[in-house]
């Protein structure tokens, strides 16, 4: 299994928890009032941009088929 496979599976994993976390804290209230909400907020937000960095690196380093 190459690096790239690897990015390509924790990538969108990395996403999907990134945005469940921002849901979650939006929707518990207290945003900017409570400090579990607001780091939930800001995590959910840095595991969502990980998680497409690592897959438009796994996209971008993908070999491209020479086309004739």
């Amino acid at each position: 299994m190459s690096i790239l496979t690897l990015f390509m599976i924790v990538g969108p994993i990395a996403i999907l928890a990134g945005v469940t976390m921002m849901v979650i804290a939006i929707r518990s209230g207290g945003v900017g009032e409570r400090p579990k909400s607001t780091v939930m907020l800001m995590a959910g937000m840095m595991a969502c941009a990980f998680g497409m960095i690592l897959t438009a690196f796994s996209i971008v380093g993908q070999p491209v088929e020479a086309t004739r």
